[in-house]
């Protein structure tokens, strides 16, 4: 990669969201020159920490293969447990491109980096989404279809279900991790006025359904001791946020109940938001200078223990 303009994102999930001192370390060692750390957000329901970076292609591979490290060290699987779906200590690790980029080229990035997650840390690796090496595995859910506990027992029996670098078993307490690239998503969480998850999960099974949100998923779950709407929109230009709030509000409506707060996960940029909409007013503690994505880039966050 020789264009030195070049910006990247990558945003890795890890499994783990209670223990603030882990994530601290985890977040810590992605340190390096040439890497903005833009956001890093823990939910102590989903067990699970978002951190967001960016920066010069390489040094971004580079500090993501070594949070990937520090989550092999201090997440063990066999003791996690949380809402979230996981496959591993390093869950996802995706690369996105965001100035004089194409996602092209983040699939060799994500490439890179997986060679060099199994090479220095012997976890296997999945690769996922425009990164997939085979059609069946351009989905993340099918990736982690079983989760960490189901994969462990099924890559033994089913060739199919082998990683892409590695195994053919799992690590034996930070499973396997999933890399990829893929265009800028929105990660938005609505919440309901009532506990009852079979109700959002009804919810989220009809949004996957539906056919007319395209590039949505979603998932019901409770979280913070109410029924979660977890969603990520993959193509916010086809499936505005605003479309998607207009539809979940019908559903609950359906299910006699409503959306009373919401959040964004990491980082929204400008070009998805939409001003004075029902949705945006409705987000918790949203505030442009530290979630949107151009600003952050201007102004980023400084690493843990800075002086």
């Amino acid at each position: 990669m020789t264009n030195q303009d070049a910006v990247v994102e990558c945003v890795p999930n890890f499994s783990e969201g209670r223990d603030a001192r882990r994530v601290e370390a985890i977040v810590a060692a992605m340190r390096m020159d040439g890497v903005r750390l833009l956001d890093w957000s823990m939910d102590a329901d989903h067990n699970r920490s978002v951190v967001t970076i960016a920066g010069e292609p390489g040094a971004v591979v580079e500090s993501a293969v070594r949070g990937v490290g520090k989550a092999v060290e201090l997440i063990d699987l066999t003791t996690q447990q949380g809402v979230h779906p996981r496959i591993g200590a390093a869950d996802v690790i995706p690369f996105v491109p965001i100035v004089n980029i194409k996602l092209e080229q983040c699939v060799m990035l994500a490439r890179q980096a997986g060679l060099e997650i199994w090479r220095r840390y012997g976890l296997p690796v999945y690769f996922y989404e425009s990164a997939a090496a085979r059609p069946d595995r351009a989905n993340l859910e099918d990736v982690r279809r079983g989760q960490f506990e189901g994969l462990r027992d099924s890559v033994r029996k089913e060739a199919a279900r082998r990683p892409d670098l590695g195994g053919p078993g799992l690590h034996p307490t930070a499973g396997a991790c999933a890399v990829g690239a893929r265009r800028f998503l929105v990660t938005y969480n609505v919440y309901f006025d009532s506990a009852d998850v079979a109700m959002v999960r009804a919810i989220a099974r009809e949004i996957r359904d539906s056919g007319t949100l395209k590039g949505v998923k979603a998932m019901g779950v409770l979280a913070h001791g109410r029924a979660q709407l977890s969603m990520n929109i993959t193509d916010f230009v086809r499936t505005p946020v605003s479309q998607v709030y207009s539809a979940v509000s019908r559903l609950a409506l359906r299910h006699k109940t409503a959306p009373v707060e919401s959040e964004i996960i990491g980082l929204v940029p400008e070009a998805a938001c939409e001003r004075d909409s029902e949705w945006m007013r409705q987000l918790i503690g949203f505030d442009d200078q530290t979630k949107v994505l151009e600003r952050r880039l201007d102004t980023p966050l400084a690493w843990p223990g800075n002086p």
